[in-house]
């Protein structure tokens, strides 16, 4: 993405720090996520910071399409840019240290869109530091020195004593936050013991190091490289390859900052994140109800939209609590594992890698409990809410195999696949991407997986099995639109076949009987059906008894899909 220098912050400025720090932490996140080791040596901080920046940045590139298609004279505005950053990393925030930088970067929205001028000066980014920083830590349950939250208090101490255009009070936070970075073994016994900073500090440094480019277009001190030289002579932290994907806390209860690492120490099972939609009042009681549960309890957004984390032993509880709260969704539960996360780094001993693993791209609950039975790692993509590369990324290394296949299952997922193939073959794993487009061509590739022969062989095998079936999905429009088979009005019924639309109908079963009957005119074997949650329960049985009249060397299987989008997914092999 080109720089920008400028002396003020507008919404081009906003872009580009957002792509700038998406690059740095890109760079620096394996070194970020080695030095992880408070409270817990579980290695994924900087996966979750570039996560939750990745996600940011799709909303903020998306604000720019958005005009650019509307052909105006002008671009976004800086309240919609920072409005869409700060929504961006709400709704994508991973682990803690995610949730805390979109609530610094929520904070700094709140300033920057609030003032409705065009552009901030250095001013109004001193008071957008300073507010991201007080409400960063208003959103941690119980504040712990030593943490992310002190190097953003520092960084915006240091912008506050400094005068000047947004490129000096942004080399001012930067140093700031370097100088309280460095600091932070002295604050955490544990982070002494280990010899290592503040992995969610360093996060924010890198940050605000590209903060420090875009706006004066000078790289700030190097970030990269290995963590035993540079100004913080810190080794890598050791991290066993048995590692879990639980992610680090700052934000523990008071009590923890001393013995967070000791050995043997229990610690809650489950980390449990959601969005949440409620209001304020409900969001404050569920702030109570968590706190007794578990700890590590970190809420942030608001105007309805809240990311909740905590750690917790009873998970269903905390999910609870925020069904009484309000509406919550995304839902992600992470088993700590005993003798794993609550031990550490030295203790865990090395977990062997598989030879062959594969992970898939899965749209509905249903699904991914049908692949996860069947051996799959699965990354679930709800509705409108396709995985980032760098969550493909990290299920790949979750795979802990030598050996990975990848079904994407979406055509548009392609390129974003074949991104995260790639930077996980630079960790020596070998991935072989079969271009699935739906998942139940999916399900016909798993179906012929042997993981004992060659990989090669494997490879082509699944892929000749994906290729063989014809896949087709029946839906609802959502709008007018112009189609393969004409124009639809908003609720019409679609049957999609191979990706295009080729039945426009008023009734669902009617529809979907046309397009099964249009797929097995062309020959099969097995029909595969996958019911969403909104689908009629008699569509099943109507086709199941259509094929057994018209098809009688043709078998049918019927999965539960759950919350997957399409009313129903159709496989024909």
């Amino acid at each position: 993405m080109a720089q920008v220098p400028q002396t003020f912050f507008d919404a081009v400025a906003v872009r580009t720090w957002c792509g700038l720090a998406l690059e740095t932490l890109g760079r620096a996140r394996e070194e970020i996520d080695a030095i992880n080791v408070y409270p817990v040596a579980d290695g994924d901080t900087g996966t979750n910071l570039y996560l939750t920046v990745e996600s940011a940045v799709a909303a903020v590139e998306a604000v720019f399409t958005g005009h650019a298609a509307a052909s105006g004279p002008d671009g976004p505005s800086l309240a919609d840019a920072t409005r869409a950053m700060a929504h961006g990393a709400l709704i994508g925030a991973r682990g803690n240290s995610g949730t805390i930088l979109a609530q610094l970067l929520r904070g700094m929205a709140q300033v920057l869109a609030g003032e409705g001028a065009a552009r901030a000066d250095g001013q109004g980014l001193r008071h957008a530091l300073r507010h991201a920083a007080d409400s960063a830590r208003r959103a941690v349950a119980h504040p712990v020195e030593g943490t992310v939250l002190t190097v953003a208090s520092a960084a915006a101490d240091a912008a506050d004593s400094t005068e000047g255009d947004c490129g000096a009070v942004a080399r001012a936070a930067y140093d700031g936050a370097r100088a309280a970075l460095a600091a932070t073994p002295a604050q955490l016994p544990v982070l002494e013991r280990a010899g290592v900073v503040d992995a969610g500090g360093r996060g924010l440094v890198a940050v605000l190091g590209a903060l420090v480019e875009t706006l004066t277009r000078e790289k700030p001190g190097v970030l990269g490289g290995s963590a035993r030289t540079g100004p913080f002579s810190v080794p890598h932290a050791r991290v066993g390859p048995g590692a879990c994907s639980a992610v680090p806390v700052e934000g523990v209860r008071d009590e923890f900052a001393d013995s967070a690492a000791a050995p043997g120490r229990d610690g809650p099972a489950f980390e449990v994140i959601y969005l949440l939609e409620a209001e304020d009042r409900a969001v404050e009681r569920l702030r109570e109800r968590l706190d007794a549960l578990g700890d590590s309890l970190v809420v942030v957004g608001g105007d309805g939209l809240w990311n909740v984390h905590v750690h917790v032993d009873d998970a269903g509880a905390a999910v609870e609590a925020g069904i009484e709260a309000g509406r919550p969704h995304r839902i992600r539960i992470t088993h700590f594992g005993a003798g794993d996360v609550h031990t550490t780094g030295a203790e865990r001993p090395p977990r062997e890698r598989a030879q062959r693993a594969v992970v898939a791209v899965v749209p509905g609950e249903g699904l991914a409990g049908l692949y996860t039975e069947a051996g799959a790692t699965t990354v679930l993509a709800r509705p409108g809410e396709p995985p980032a590369s760098g969550e493909l990324v990290q299920a790949l290394r979750r795979a802990h195999a030598r050996e990975v296949v990848l079904l994407p299952n979406d055509a548009d997922l392609r390129h974003t696949a074949a991104a995260a193939a790639e930077q996980v073959r630079t960790e020596g794993i070998r991935v072989a991407l079969i271009p699935t487009r739906s998942a139940v061509q999916g399900i016909a590739a798993l179906a012929v997986h042997e993981p004992d022969r060659r990989f090669d062989e494997d490879v082509v095998s699944m892929t000749s099995a994906a290729g063989a079936t014809r896949y087709a999905e029946v839906t609802v429009a959502e709008h007018q639109s112009w189609t393969m088979a004409g124009i639809c009005q908003a609720g019409d019924v679609l049957g999609l076949i191979d990706g295009d639309v080729a039945v426009i109908g008023a009734d669902v079963a009617e529809t979907a009987e046309t397009v099964l009957d249009r797929m097995l005119s062309a020959g099969g074997e097995m029909v595969t059906l996958v019911l969403g949650d909104e689908a009629p329960d008699s569509v099943a049985e109507h086709l199941e008894g259509r094929v057994r009249e018209r098809h009688l060397a043709v078998d049918t299987v019927v999965y539960r899909g759950g919350r997957q989008g399409a009313l129903l997914l159709i496989g024909v092999e």
